[in-house]
């Protein structure tokens, strides 16, 4: 089995943002040269995400409301006691999760037609990485 890694830095503008970043796992499939197995995207950080869905602007208006909904900035959270004022940043990090696996066939990720890859930033303006680790032969 051959192993690829690659790492993507982001320096977000906002507290919140959803960036499509399946151009470049795309792109690091290709490098991998893995035809058949799996790539893992996971995020290197407890306040952020990857979630695989369409890219639809009214949909991500409608996660980022439900997400604030159950987890709002600003809530008293217990976290805050350490000085930190980003508690609702990690719980909407469960919510979305830290990784997805997809599946690479013939080179190529095997994604349904809408579906993109986003990395799900909840507390922002500072760098932030990303792991794709591409797996197969």
């Amino acid at each position: 089995m051959k192993t690829h890694t690659e790492y993507l830095e982001f320096q977000t503008k906002k507290r919140r943002e959803y960036i499509n970043i399946t151009r470049e796992v795309e792109r690091a499939v290709r490098q991998s040269g893995i035809r058949e197995g799996m790539v893992v995207i996971s995020a290197l950080h407890t306040t952020a995400g990857i979630y695989i869905n369409d890219d639809e602007d009214g949909l991500l208006h409608d996660l980022d409301e439900m997400l604030e909904k159950l987890a709002p900035f600003g809530a008293p959270y217990r976290h805050h006691a350490t000085g930190e004022d980003n508690g609702d940043a990690h719980l909407k990090s469960v919510l979305i999760h830290h990784q997805v696996i997809v599946p690479v066939t013939d080179g190529k990720l095997d994604l349904g037609t809408w579906q993109r890859i986003f990395y799900a930033e909840f507390d922002g303006r500072r760098r932030k990485r990303v792991v794709i680790k591409v797996l197969g032969e």
